[in-house]
């Protein structure tokens, strides 16, 4: 059984792969950055926004800057790549609420907690919902037959666990009854994170178009 043949793609991808792959990178690095000059942080029972807490946490600027890069590369770089994902609607809705996340990823950065929660926190959910739908929707149109095939499964997962930590976790917000808080959260955003990353690492694998130079052709026949 030969394996799928992957198909040329325009140097675009190429670029997009790399801004998805460099925001998403710079991000957790700025979060374990953060989280270092933190005093008495703890993954189960603090929230990824405290690290933007600008009354608490000394390195509030790295992780409100960072989730900024991550979206603003996060939004460009997913239009840049756009026509080297599987064709349909699949992409069309799937990228379409990615880029929806990204842009709620910016105001989550320029509206820290503690500055403004109503707009935080509605930007945090636009982040999360859409983001682990998105990964599902994308993965419909990874086609078993494809290059797609085997992303196709992982999307799905990823996805999903995603959108069934939001469920546990949002309506427990109201009533602050969320069990390690910092801990659902986390299985909330580390799927979107991962499938950035992987899907960033495909794009980039993939062949780049040949150019052709104008007039090659002619000049060919002159001579």
């Amino acid at each position: 059984m030969t394996a799928p043949i992957r198909p040329f793609v325009d140097g675009s991808v190429r670029v997009g792969a790399a801004l998805i792959g460099v925001g998403t990178v710079q991000f957790v690095v700025a979060m374990a950055v953060a989280q270092s000059g933190y005093p008495h942080y703890s993954l189960l029972t603090n929230y990824i926004s405290d690290l933007g807490n600008t009354a608490t946490s000394p390195l509030h600027d790295v992780f409100n800057a960072s989730i900024v890069g991550l979206g603003v590369l996060g939004f460009v770089g997913i239009l840049a790549a756009w026509s080297g994902f599987p064709r349909g609607g699949g992409r069309l809705v799937g990228l379409s609420l990615l880029l929806l996340a990204s842009v709620a990823a910016v105001l989550v950065g320029l509206f820290p907690e503690n500055v403004n929660p109503t707009v935080h926190g509605l930007a945090s959910l636009a982040v999360f919902a859409p983001g682990g739908l998105g990964l599902v929707i994308v993965g419909t149109g990874m086609v078993p037959t494809t290059h797609w095939s085997s992303y196709r499964g992982a999307s799905y997962l990823l996805g999903v666990i995603t959108l069934v930590s939001l469920a546990y976790y949002a309506p427990t917000q109201a009533t602050n009854s969320t069990f390690d808080p910092g801990l659902i959260e986390r299985l909330i955003v580390a799927p979107i994170l991962v499938w950035a990353f992987a899907v960033a690492l495909h794009l980039a694998r993939l062949p780049v178009r040949p150019r052709v130079r104008v007039g090659s052709g002619a000049s060919r026949l002159r001579s």
